[in-house]
């Protein structure tokens, strides 16, 4: 039944009712939040362009599985994340959310899946990512269990109770690390069994990317998570300090492009969307406000961040596979 609190944005009961399996899918799928799912689908793809141009490797098959087990392990964090925020009161009472970008899915919230039904996607989710590891780990090796495990891991406790890394200011780091770092150097070793210096300054950029994703979107939810004890880094910060970090974020990509460039592993022309993805995060940094004035640009500034991450990621492979 629908919720009597039910808000005016976000999908609704009737949008997506039914009870055949079609429809019980595609209630899944939806609620995993599919259109953020460049920031797993991405980093893998800039770890294996890099190792196909490197080592000139490239394995279709265990491409397809990191790429399978990483968008699974997204998806159960993304649900997973509902189910916490639901549980401690912050998407509940979350007013100042820019949907479809920040406060959840709403699926809870609008009556369409319980949470308990969430809670069991999640974890159907979660088996999907380790059936796919465990196939890779018989291609590959157990070192990809622990890698797979450790990125699972990480999205899991972002939102676990008690632990919940989201709310100690640590869930941006945890982040960067399991949707940059581990599947970026995780899918070059996959293919060409070593990860250089090059590979981790790669990581290190989309790393940084995907925390300026993660980071803005905190700020118009920010009131809500703070009424809730979840002190995100944008909670701690606040607006001012949110800015300050960004800006600084966005110089260590900068820098990582840079010295990829003189170190002459990417081609001089990369330098040119390094320069532009840079100018581009000092401009979006420049709208995280909580000002109701201001909400419209902040909007674009979150819109911006998602752009920088998959235009950078897209530039780095083409980069990559053209130098």
């Amino acid at each position: 039944m629908e919720r009597a609190t039910r808000v005016s944005d976000g999908p609704s009961p009737a949008e997506l009712g039914g009870s055949g399996v079609l429809a019980t899918l595609r209630r899944g799928f939806l609620a995993s939040r599919p259109k953020f799912f460049t920031a797993s689908v991405l980093p893998v793809l800039v770890g294996t362009a890099w190792a196909g141009a490197a080592d000139r490797a490239f394995n279709g098959l265990t491409f397809t599985l990191a790429l399978l087990a990483t968008v699974c392990a997204h998806a159960a964090t993304n649900v997973y994340n509902d189910v916490g925020d639901d549980l401690n009161g912050t998407d509940p009472a979350n007013t100042g959310r820019i949907y479809p970008y920040t406060g959840g899915s709403r699926f809870i919230q609008n009556g369409i899946l319980s949470r308990e039904q969430m809670l069991r996607l999640a974890i159907a989710f979660t088996v999907g990512a380790f059936a796919f590891g465990l196939w890779l780990t018989m291609l590959r090796g157990s070192g990809v269990l622990l890698l797979g495990l450790g990125g699972l891991a990480l999205g899991l406790f972002y939102s676990q109770p008690g632990v919940q890394l989201s709310g100690r200011g640590t869930g941006e780091f945890a982040c960067a690390i399991g949707l940059g770092l581990l599947p970026v150097a995780g899918a070059a070793w996959l293919q060409a069994g070593r990860v250089d210096a090059a590979a981790w300054l790669l990581g290190t950029m989309v790393a940084v990317w995907v925390s300026l994703i993660l980071l803005i979107n905190e700020v118009p939810d920010s009131v809500a998570d703070a009424g809730a004890g979840k002190r995100t880094l944008a909670v701690r910060l606040g607006e001012a300090g949110t800015r300050v970090l960004y800006r600084l974020l966005t110089a260590v990509a900068l820098a990582a492009g840079l010295a990829l460039v003189l170190a002459r592993a990417l081609p001089w022309w990369a330098a040119v969307p390094v320069l532009l993805l840079g100018a581009g995060g000092l401009r979006a940094a420049a709208g995280i406000s909580l000002d109701p004035a201001r909400r419209a640009q902040l909007r674009q500034s979150i819109e911006m961040t998602l752009g920088i991450h998959a235009m950078g990621s897209l530039a780095l492979v083409a980069a990559a596979l053209l130098r």
